[in-house]
């Protein structure tokens, strides 16, 4: 695994996260070509990153004046995959030689998983990538 480095923007972003929801954070990721700032926590940490009534989300929002999303960690890569693809609830998430498949509930969820140009698809790939050995994704 390669060494992610953040700018001062990031760091910056990543201390008034961790200060304003008191949840430890693991990493902070900018996907310019969705325009959300995704925000992985530990483990057990996504009731205290999204506050009561998620209150924490939108006054991060507000602040930051971008869409974000919080995601919680987890060391299984399907269960972190399924955890990516919130709100859609897959019914079935599976890995073979290093390819995830995710098998949508309807053609509503698809979409959204896929997104416009397949952006939500590559994004959430990118974002795998950085803790996982996998080649892609794939929606069916």
């Amino acid at each position: 695994m390669s060494r992610i480095r953040y700018s001062l923007q990031n760091v910056q972003t990543i201390a008034f996260f961790e200060s304003l929801t008191k949840a430890r954070l693991k990493d902070c990721i900018e996907e310019d070509t969705t325009g959300i700032l995704y925000f992985i926590v530990e483990p057990f940490e996504l009731g205290k990153a999204l506050g009561k009534g998620a209150a924490n989300v939108k006054r991060l929002e507000e602040k930051l004046n971008r869409k974000i999303k919080i995601v919680e960690f987890d060391s299984n890569v399907l269960n972190f995959v399924a955890k990516l693809s919130y709100p859609v609830k897959p019914k079935n998430v599976e890995e073979k030689d290093g390819i995830v498949t995710i098998t949508s509930p309807d053609l509503t969820g698809r979409g959204f998983l896929i997104g416009r140009g397949a952006v939500n698809l590559r994004a959430m790939e990118k974002i795998v990538q950085r803790y996982f050995q996998i080649k892609e994704i794939k929606v069916v």
